[in-house]
């Protein structure tokens, strides 16, 4: 048993079953011993999953037009808050960064970086990652700096913030928490486990399993209802308060300025449809989806659909305009990616992942929300508008 597997075992043996958000919590981000806490970098080839920064430095080229553009639409003086939430070892924020200085010289020299990262193991190698660019690093933490007067910006970070997991049970909405399956779940005082209670879905003495039980908060039902879901017996579903969350503290930390979200995920309507009945949670190890991931905490990538509706309707309750929805492919298409010259044959098949079908391009999309900016005519937006 590795030894977070057996951390959280002994949790769950002392105070009770924990809901799949807790599990998903420990699983990636306890401080020592989860996935994303392990090592500075855990995507491309030779990781587990593939993200936009690793077909190379053209994402961040790309970024770095639209994030100079932003600057001059705030006339902010001489510095411009770069924020990137969720940087792991901030090769994003690097390519930017080599972009803007080698192109846009005067924005370069307007830049205050921050990163923001959980792993202790991704911050200890910002400076070494930025390189030259290391002086422009005011700012790497766990935490959003506040007073923000530029751009927010989050590559694939919502995803993988833990959400609640529910199922439409015969007698109503249940949620999914983590058990251990062995006699010694018994409760300290409690005089009966919630294995007895709760219904496994699958599971052998002494492993991690899943038990459904009553709803943990009620704002998850609030959550659904908000949403119009209207799920079937059988059904499963995500339903990601900390995203919610999560743009709301962002949007406070935005004193004047953008915030920029690029994820996967669907508006309402269908992610609450019987074409994700089975729910979106997905695990990841060496590129391939992991089944038994219960079994191994922190080796496992986990994920799920973002909500793009509930994060809209956040950012507008904290008092933000929705600037843009849109494909990562019409977002890259309005800042001139087939403009791109002397490309080579590896540059050209990376494009094709940005942006064809069925790629990052029609699976990402771009949020673009503003503060005190009005809406601007972004480049970025300028090809089509769309959200597929």
């Amino acid at each position: 048993m590795s030894r977070l597997r057996e951390l959280i075992a002994d949790r769950i043996r002392t105070s009770g079953a924990i809901s799949f958000a807790e599990y998903m919590e420990l699983s990636l981000y306890h401080p020592e011993l989860g996935y994303y806490a392990r090592a500075a970098q855990k995507t491309g080839r030779a990781g587990d999953f593939f993200t936009s920064v690793d077909v190379g430095p053209m994402f961040g080229a790309l970024l770095a037009k639209q994030f100079g553009e932003m600057w001059r639409v705030l006339k902010s003086g001489s510095v411009f808050d770069l924020v990137e939430a969720g940087a792991g070892s901030g090769r994003l924020s690097r390519d930017i960064l080599d972009a803007a200085q080698r192109h846009d010289p005067e924005f370069y020299s307007a830049i205050r970086l921050s990163l923001v990262e959980q792993s202790p193991a991704a911050r200890a190698a910002h400076v070494d990652i930025l390189g030259p660019h290391a002086a422009l690093l005011a700012h790497s933490s766990a935490a959003l700096p506040g007073d923000v007067s530029g751009v927010i910006f989050a590559n694939e970070l919502l995803d993988a913030l833990p959400t609640h997991v529910v199922v439409m049970a015969e007698n109503g909405l249940r949620e999914v928490f983590v058990d251990v399956s062995d006699p010694s779940t018994l409760r300290h005082g409690s005089g009966s486990s919630r294995a007895s209670r709760g219904t496994t879905r699958s599971g052998q003495d002494g492993r991690l399993v899943e038990r459904l039980e009553d709803v943990s908060t009620p704002r998850i039902a609030e959550y659904l209802a908000r949403a119009g879901a209207e799920m079937r017996v059988g059904w499963r579903a995500e339903v990601n308060l900390a995203a919610e969350h999560w743009m709301t503290r962002a949007a406070d930390s935005l004193r004047h300025g953008f915030l920029v979200v690029i994820d996967y995920g669907h508006d309402e309507r269908e992610l609450y449809s019987g074409s994700h009945a089975a729910g979106t949670l997905t695990p990841f190890k060496k590129h391939s989806q992991f089944a038994d991931f219960l079994q191994e905490p922190g080796e496992t990538d986990i994920t799920a659909h973002v909500d793009l509706t509930a994060v809209t309707r956040a950012a507008e309750r904290s008092g933000l305009d929705v600037i843009a929805r849109l494909d990562q492919t019409y977002f890259l298409l309005g800042l001139g990616v087939t403009e791109l010259e002397g490309l080579s044959l590896h540059q050209r098949l990376a494009l094709k992942t940005l942006l064809l079908p069925g790629g990052l391009g029609s699976t990402h999309k771009v949020l673009i929300f503003g503060r005190g900016v009005g809406k601007p005519a972004l480049k970025g937006c300028s090809y089509r508008v769309r959200l597929t």
